[in-house]
């Protein structure tokens, strides 16, 4: 829809409905519901076991849905439950807005002019970390949760723990695993990881420190977000991004791949021989079983192509194997003595590869330096004359 419809119009145009997480926060809560009800009756409020008024203030709120905790299970819980609610109620969409007296309901338009032209997008606002009031821990917070989004998803944010956000909710993963805070973490990683679309758009945010009260507890809620980023890098480099590497090389054919995604990408030649370079060593190392994610990590430290590093680092292809253990055997011959000589024939068997850990590792260390440096200086002069050739050609 390119028109710019009414505002009443705009807000009838999209199936959502607001849902409101709350928990002890009697000093916000009328004032967050009175501004949400200038723009959509349609409110789903979830009190999380809330030990102060709150239940009496919502009694003056009991035309809307409201979903009551015996006892404080979380925010992630308390959200889960209410996108439940929704789902059962028919909505397509539900926005979340924090009680605290943060957000500004008057931003709600603009998410739903935003999701009219992104319809299967999930939409975080973003707030401006930089004005005064705002927390440190907050925006120390901030950072840190959008520096693991981005290793994990590939998408770069500058919010992803605004709590006002659009939800597309037939398209989220139908099982969760978390309950608290983290929560709003797993939900736009597994989202992007569905191919779902995650964005900012920027809304207002107010840090009133005499009416808000937050209820994040640095030390045990941190260590759960590690707890989570942790799981989620593991997944990320072991599943998510060889799944998605495949996936393109398959959709575009592999010649197209090659072509486009390596020689054609946007690196400079030396990052692509780093990146070769770095494929290669990994692939040739002796540390089985964890080549994929040191690849992927060494790869995003030093921002190398991580299509390149993977393509090279399948040196170790099931049938190269018996050859690079034999030569990495031989080369560690040369630098370490065996207590037992190892003979390097068709007798050799697993038992004596492990009396001779020292020999194979440090010979397998040093072939995989040498390979590295000699195919990253090779591919670095093959990558240079062909580009000096099309630029000739041109």
């Amino acid at each position: 829809m390119n028109s710019i419809l009414p505002p009443q119009e705009l807000l009838n145009s999209i199936n959502f409905c607001v849902i409101v997480p709350t928990y002890n926060n009697q000093k916000t809560l009328k004032k967050v519901l009175d501004s949400i009800l200038d723009y959509s009756s349609n409110v789903i409020i979830v009190n999380d076991g809330a030990t102060d008024l709150t239940n009496e203030i919502l009694k003056e709120y009991s035309q809307l849905v409201q979903i009551h905790h015996p006892k404080n299970l979380g925010k992630g819980r308390a959200l889960r439950n209410g996108f439940r609610k929704a789902i059962e109620l028919g909505f397509e969409y539900a926005i979340t807005i924090d009680s605290d007296g943060q957000h500004f309901a008057s931003d709600i338009p603009s998410f739903i002019t935003e999701i009219q032209k992104q319809p299967n997008a999930l939409l975080i606002g973003s707030r401006n970390m930089t004005q005064e009031n705002v927390p440190k821990k907050s925006s120390f917070g901030n950072k840190f949760s959008n520096f693991w989004f981005k290793f994990e998803t590939g998408i770069k944010l500058d919010d992803t723990q605004s709590g006002f956000r659009l939800y597309p909710l037939k398209l989220l993963p139908k099982k969760f695993y978390t309950n608290k805070f983290e929560f709003e973490i797993e939900v736009i990683v597994r989202a992007a990881w569905k191919g779902i679309v995650v964005k900012n758009i920027p809304i207002q945010v107010l840090y009133d420190p005499a009416e808000r009260v937050s209820h994040f507890r640095p030390f045990r809620d941190f260590t759960r977000i590690s707890i989570l980023n942790t799981v989620l890098v593991t997944n990320a480099l072991l599943y998510i991004k060889p799944r998605d590497f495949f996936r393109r090389a398959k959709k575009k054919g592999l010649k197209k791949f090659f072509l486009e995604d390596v020689l054609e990408s946007d690196d400079s030649n030396f990052k692509k021989s780093a990146a070769i370079a770095l494929g290669i060593f990994i692939g040739l190392s002796p540390f089985w079983g964890f080549q994929t994610l040191l690849l992927f990590t060494f790869a995003a430290l030093f921002r190398l192509n991580k299509v390149i590093a993977f393509l090279f680092s399948n040196v170790s292809f099931p049938p190269f194997i018996p050859f690079i253990i034999y030569g990495s055997l031989k080369i560690g011959s040369f630098f370490v003595t065996a207590d037992a000589p190892l003979h390097l024939d068709s007798s050799i068997t697993l038992d004596d590869i492990q009396k001779n850990a020292a020999q194979y590792i440090i010979g397998s260390l040093i072939l995989a330096a040498v390979s590295a440096l000699t195919a990253g200086l090779i591919s670095y002069l093959l990558l240079t004359a062909f580009s000096s050739k099309n630029k000739t050609n041109i």
